[in-house]
């Protein structure tokens, strides 16, 4: 990220495209080569942990300038009152981030007596000692050899072995959930522990309140410290567990079966290695197939080797150290978001942005995934031809929204601003086939695939510390980015599969419209929250004429934005609403994206009156830089309800999105 100091002062923007041409001159010189634009994608702090575990464990040397950054990073990061760690980096101190990066700070060589350390340690001990740890974190620290196995809930690979008609069958999970519990159940099944050394002996002194030796490990499956404890564990589970310890594991599990279970999910963990080219779906399953393969391949195998080189993918160093992305970053969306803000601006033919612009359209067609997986009903994989991922197409995961707003971008410079057709209309046509699969029976989208099984299978969350986890789920994000995606392709191509894409858009609308709360509001599951699903939602009926003059629904809507809004006129939401389900303001006042959230939503509704919009986008240009940036403020994003993340580049696309759209309804005012 270029810093303040680098870049020469702009004038001070007095109307809205001034303002969002100085922020865009500020962000344009963030473009990477290939055309993309990259940031951190951090927030949750159980991610560097796993990694450096797995580090540790497999012999992978670890750079002197790694560990220095990580080291800084962690620390910059430390709760500043009671020296703990929490899930994520707004989040209170628990047992699963403070004992995870303890560890990992004592990995990297950081002395036990070094006061920060020893603050945290009695934080830990406060909260109960790594006994208390959640199941992910018990996992880890048996991997390492400073807690026993015994002290896990299981995770039998068996469930592999299930027939695909089965109910609770893995291949129904959310993606995510899946597969982390793949290599977690092969890891699990293999009781692989490195070898104790002086310092994991010195590490089960620390961890704990009392002796190692003494600890009753077997006794702690189900010791969550309430900090941890966001999902608590049905009695359901707990039966499931119990029979599974007493009954299953020592009388009914037979070694074939167990070598069945094992060779099945060392299987599914190499087809997942090969379609992502080790990249792997995110950084929780990356370094468990990292152990898998060290485990089953050996230490100077191919597979080791290369995820030890993929693994440099996720990492990020920003001015207070090396953090770990929640992928290997955000390249697709984001750049998708940048051309449609520019276009939204007006700029899309300007001679000043027609460079970067073609730059991204370069990148955007470098990165449509062009073939299936193999062997992807095997693997249980969601069709992915024509489809874009999150972040690259290595990563190669086919992700509804991103593919929506990535075919917006395109189809809004190729086909409507002249820009070179660098993606045919076979290979456009192929993104629409591969939406047009993704639809769930309510109307409403997911995120990576429909549905595939019940919420009742939340039952069965074992991971305590993040809630809906267990099966995908509609969302009004998500379907807004089909349908709109859908509106413009079909505006360019109205006589391909016309009926399709019109039964589906229907559907979908009608979701949206049931998924509004009585209050006027929607819940938000990937940004905070109700005002960045409040923004998409709107936009969905937009897109078929239903504004704020001539729907009741849109007035709600308008009228809940309005309703908490700030004292100076902006928006602040709290992650708190995402854990909550409730409206909750930010503590520290109005936010520079929520406030473009809200906007943009007033905007696409059509709200009639000019000046609570103008009154919040002067919030926003009050605060932009002299080099054009805005300033990062609260963190923007979330997923599984209780962990946030960050977005570091929303602050600079919606806000220039937001300025050019009042510029392009009302004016190019002087505004300041």
């Amino acid at each position: 990220m270029l810093h303040s100091q680098n870049l020469p002062e702009l004038p001070i923007p007095k109307t809205p495209l001034q303002s969002a041409a100085n922020c865009l001159e500020f962000f344009s010189k963030l473009q990477l080569p290939p055309g993309n634009w990259a940031c951190e994608y951090g927030g949750p702090l159980f991610l560097l942990p796993g990694l450096v575990i797995t580090w540790h464990v497999t012999n992978t040397p670890i750079p002197r300038s790694h560990a220095t950054e990580i080291k800084c990073y962690l620390f910059a990061r430390q709760h500043p009152e009671d020296g703990g760690w929490g899930l994520h980096v707004e989040g209170e101190s628990s047992v699963f981030g403070t004992a995870m990066n303890y560890i990992t700070l004592r990995l990297l060589g950081v002395d036990p007596e070094d006061p920060r350390m020893v603050k945290a340690r009695g934080t830990l001990h406060k909260l109960g000692g790594a006994v208390n740890g959640p199941h992910w974190a018990k996992f880890w620290l048996c991997v390492l050899g400073v807690c026993e196995w015994p002290a896990l809930n299981p995770a039998p690979p068996e469930l592999w072995l299930l027939p695909d008609w089965v109910p609770i069958a893995p291949w129904r999970w959310w993606i995510h959930m899946r597969q982390v519990f793949l290599p977690m159940s092969y890891v699990y099944s293999t009781r692989y522990s490195f070898p104790l050394t002086p310092l994991t002996q010195q590490l089960r002194e620390e961890l704990y309140t009392q002796p190692y030796d003494s600890i009753n490990f077997p006794s702690h499956r189900n010791s969550v410290s309430p900090t941890d404890n966001y999902h608590p564990k049905t009695w359901l589970l707990n039966t499931i567990n119990w029979a599974l310890v007493n009954v299953w594991n020592p009388y009914l599990r037979t070694a074939g079966v167990k070598q069945k279970a094992e060779a099945w999910t060392w299987h599914l963990i190499q087809q997942e290695d090969e379609n992502t080219d080790y990249s792997n779906l995110g950084p929780v399953n990356g370094p468990m197939n990292f152990l898998a393969c060290y485990i089953h391949d050996g230490e100077g195998s191919y597979s080791v080797r290369r995820h030890r080189d993929r693994m440099e993918d996720f990492l990020w160093v920003k001015d207070e150290g090396m953090l770990m992305n929640g992928t290997n970053g955000v390249q697709t969306w984001d750049t998708s978001f940048l051309i449609q803000a520019v276009v939204d601006c007006g700029w899309a033919r300007s001679p000043r942005w027609k460079p970067m612009l073609t730059k991204a359209l370069e990148f955007l067609e470098d990165q449509q995934i062009r073939e299936n997986c193999r062997e992807q009903d095997v693997c249980y994989r969601q069709r992915r031809k024509g489809a874009w991922a999150f972040s690259t197409r290595d990563q190669g995961y086919t992700v509804s929204d991103c593919t929506s707003e990535a075919l917006k971008a395109v189809l809004l410079l190729q086909n409507e601003a002249g820009y070179p057709a660098l993606i045919s209309e076979d290979r456009i046509k192929y993104a629409i086939d591969t939406l047009l699969t993704m639809q769930n029976a309510s109307g409403g989208f997911a995120s990576y695939e429909p549905t595939r099984g019940s919420e009742y299978l939340e039952y069965l969350n074992g991971a305590e510390v993040f809630g809906r986890i267990m099966v995908e789920y509609d969302y009004p994000e998500c379907t807004t980015a089909v349908v709109t995606a859908l509106s413009l392709f079909s505006k360019h191509y109205p006589n391909y599969r016309c009926e399709d894409i019109s039964g589906i858009k229907a559907r979908a609308l009608e979701y949206i419209r049931r998924a509004q709360r009585p209050d006027g509001s929607w819940y938000g599951s990937w940004g905070i929250c109700f005002t960045y699903a409040g923004m998409f939602a709107l936009e969905s009926l937009a897109s078929v004429g239903e504004v704020y003059g001539n729907s009741e629904r849109v007035r709600k809507a308008c009228q809940f934005f309005l309703d908490r809004r700030m004292e100076d006129g902006g928006w602040g939401e709290s992650y708190k609403a995402c854990e909550t389900g409730i409206w909750t303001d930010n503590d520290d006042g109005s936010q520079v994206v929520n406030t473009a959230w809200a906007c943009i939503g007033l905007l696409i509704a059509e709200y009639p009156e000019r000046e609570p919009i103008e009154t919040a986008l002067r919030v926003i240009m009050k605060r932009q830089q002299r080099n054009g940036e805005w300033l990062q403020e609260r963190i923007e994003g979330v997923f599984n309800k209780s962990c946030m993340i960050s977005y570091p580049n929303y602050k600079f696309i919606f806000p220039i999105k937001a300025l050019g759209m009042f510029a392009e309804r009302f004016g190019d005012l002087d505004m300041l």
